[in-house]
């Protein structure tokens, strides 16, 4: 089943979140991300080794703080393009003392939403 890009289900827990941004090669790289980038790009950019920046793209990925989407290209090579998928990352304590992670997302535009639809499709298919 294809998931609704439009509703948000794929909240990490608190510690993969914690873990991304407490790594010093993940910051580097989140603050690379002025605008989307190819792993190319970031590698130019980073001084970090490339099976590195893999390995950290992915973990930046699965703490939802990195939305990793496909660069078409004229020529047919396409790339992976990587940008920052969130506005604010909060931590708060509740009534039980349990903390509590809320990551603010940016709004989508409509050709987002289709581009993140179809890559979903792709992956079914």
């Amino acid at each position: 089943m294809v998931r609704d890009p439009v509703v948000r289900d794929d909240a990490p827990d608190l510690e993969t979140v914690l873990g991304a941004l407490h790594d010093e090669d993940c910051r580097a790289i989140l603050a690379q991300l002025t605008e989307p980038r190819t792993a190319r790009a970031l590698l130019e950019r980073c001084d970090v080794p490339r099976s590195t920046l893999y390995r950290k793209l992915d973990q930046l990925v699965e703490a939802t703080l990195v939305q990793e989407g496909t660069e078409i290209r004229e020529d047919g090579s396409h790339a992976n393009r990587y940008e920052l998928d969130f506005e604010e990352v909060v931590i708060s304590r509740n009534e039980q003392v349990d903390l509590e992670l809320e990551i603010k997302r940016p709004s989508r535009r409509a050709d987002e939403q289709l581009a993140e639809m179809w890559s979903e499709v792709r992956k079914e298919l």
